[in-house]
């Protein structure tokens, strides 16, 4: 499934570990958008997770295999040591702005709740064409944790975020400052460090389509570890 002789490079992301790229990930890739494209039926909103489209589940014994790709490839990097948990999918973006809850307008983390010692990591393969639908960008916040967390808890509440605008956060802002963007490019993966506040950086949604064939596809990847001791 997984490129074996991977060109594995590594962007720094300030105060963080790096971004770990790979071009070529999956060795037949538009097979992947086949599988989306006849999954489409199955395709579902998590209202749980707040990403601004349907999800699809991969199942167990491709999570497992993109955490072997996760082990040879990627967790020294991320600090890691040891997986506790993995899970994959696609994900199709396809919400307009205007219909965006407040806490998707802003960037965010996959960290939450981890016991001390266990860390996370993060996982995003492009399967679409057109790179005006955006890659990744990572932020740090400006403002004390402690302002940062109200904004969050305001937003995840519903409340209009005060910190951007209608649509999805593609800029620095009062409470965040992008800091890094990796480009989208068919068949690409990133791996990073799930503490990293972070957003699509979908600049052009009138572009998101709900058909895998033509819209933002992504393959998902999300990682527990026990961390790697200093």
């Amino acid at each position: 499934m997984f490129n074996p002789r991977p060109q594995v490079r590594f962007i720094a992301i300030a105060g963080h570990a790096p971004c770990v790229v790979v071009d070529d990930f999956l060795l037949d890739a538009r097979a992947m958008v086949a599988q989306a494209v006849a999954a489409q039926a199955r395709f579902a909103v998590d209202p749980d997770n707040y990403y601004p489209g349907p999800e699809l589940d991969l199942g167990q014994e491709t999570a497992f295999r993109l955490d072997e790709f996760f082990i040879q490839h990627v967790r020294r990097a991320l600090g890691a040591q040891r997986t506790v948990s993995v899970a994959a999918r696609l994900a199709l973006a396809t919400l307009p702005p205007d219909r965006l809850h407040p806490l998707q307008r802003l960037c965010h983390r996959d960290c939450a709740d981890l016991a001390p010692g266990v860390g996370a990591a993060a996982a995003v393969v492009y399967l679409f064409d057109d790179a005006r639908m955006g890659g990744t960008s990572f932020y740090r916040p400006t403002q004390p944790p402690e302002a940062t967390a109200r904004l969050l808890r305001a937003a995840h509440a519903g409340t209009p975020a005060d910190a951007g605008g209608a649509g999805y956060l593609t800029a620095s802002n009062a409470h965040f400052e992008q800091i890094c963007t990796i480009p989208a490019r068919f068949n690409r993966a990133i791996f990073y460090d799930g503490a990293i506040f972070h957003a699509a950086q979908i600049e052009a949604p009138a572009l998101l389509h709900s058909d895998p064939a033509r819209g933002r596809l992504t393959m998902n990847g999300f990682f527990r570890f026990r961390k790697r001791s200093a």
